[in-house]
């Protein structure tokens, strides 16, 4: 159980550094456009707190890694940051746009189980 669980963390994880990379670097270029279905009038305007957003993301991303480092003295960490990886999912699933629910939320509250499990 406790290969899997840190299989799941680290899809969440590189699911955060794509999210950076996203809303960092690729926010009003093609790929960024299409992600989030934006014009590039809205991406021009936006970009600065997209980029912001994309920063927090990069912190749960390290978070996570960080509680893989630890190894089985992790388990706390990686629960924190699974943790704040769901909340910002659920929040915004409902604020932004259902389907965050389904890339974001749920694969954090399956690693939160399989890490609760191990």
């Amino acid at each position: 159980m406790s290969i899997l669980s840190n299989l799941v963390v680290t899809l969440v994880a590189l699911l955060h550094v794509y999210f950076l990379v996203l809303e960092m670097f690729l926010w009003d270029k093609p790929a960024g456009l299409k992600a989030f279905g934006q014009t590039l009038e809205a991406a021009t305007a936006s970009k600065v707190l997209a980029a912001n957003q994309g920063l927090y993301n990069g912190f749960l991303a390290a978070g996570l890694f960080w509680g893989l480092l630890l190894g089985a003295q992790g388990s706390d960490v990686k629960v924190f940051f699974l943790s704040c990886v769901l909340v910002a999912g659920l929040y915004g699933a409902a604020t932004a746009s259902r389907k965050i629910l389904f890339i974001q939320a749920v694969p954090a509250a399956v690693g939160l189980l399989l890490v609760w499990l191990s």
